[in-house]
């Protein structure tokens, strides 16, 4: 897992229009990107890794109910991305940075919102005790590593928005929706842990 994201140089800026339109509101972003970051957190349990997604709550501004990486806005108080990854996870999730080894980062992901995205990989040491934010997190799950790696499960929507032809990802596991840049930047995982070489 090191030796790969070692030899992945990340630093590729993927809009939606390569990764899928997360919003399917169309046009482009703004000229002016907010930094904002998220953990991609692999948990250990019985021998496999499983990654951490939460489904945010109903009454959120943007994405409301929508399953997502533990993440936000790059505070002003953190030192770079990988900061406000572990801050936010800490604040959405209760997981703490004691329990966090950062081994890499994926490609930039910018969406049509004007969020620009740096998903910060790690292995996450268990048990920890999750403390949810009642505001933002209505729940804590996760989902095989396995399962994402397959290519079979990166399925690709597409539906017409003014006469245009929107495309996403989409990644159904059991009877959750994972869709949009959560599941581009999960197939983004699933692209660097096959590489070759």
């Amino acid at each position: 897992m090191r030796a790969r994201f070692t030899r992945h140089h990340a630093g590729v800026r993927l809009s939606e229009s390569a990764r899928g339109d997360h919003t399917l509101a169309g046009g482009m972003p703004p000229a002016s990107l907010t930094p904002a970051a998220v953990l991609v957190a692999l948990v250990e349990r019985d021998e496999s890794l499983r990654v951490l997604l939460t489904q945010r709550t109903a009454h959120l501004a943007h994405h409301p109910d929508q399953i997502s990486l533990p993440g936000g806005r790059v505070d002003p108080g953190d030192s770079d991305a990988i900061a406000a990854a572990l801050r936010e996870a800490e604040e959405e999730i209760g997981l703490p940075a004691s329990h966090v080894e950062v081994v890499g980062r994926l490609d930039t992901y910018i969406t049509g919102t004007g969020f620009e995205i740096t998903p910060v990989v790690s292995l996450v040491r268990a048990p920890f005790s999750e403390r949810l934010d009642p505001f933002e997190v209505a729940e804590l799950f996760e989902v095989p590593l396995s399962f994402i790696i397959d290519p079979a499960h990166h399925e690709r929507h597409t539906r017409e928005l003014r006469g245009r032809q929107r495309s996403y990802y989409v990644l159904p596991y059991e009877n959750r929706y994972i869709w949009g840049a959560t599941a581009a930047m999960l197939v983004n995982l699933a692209e660097v842990l096959s590489a070759q070489g």
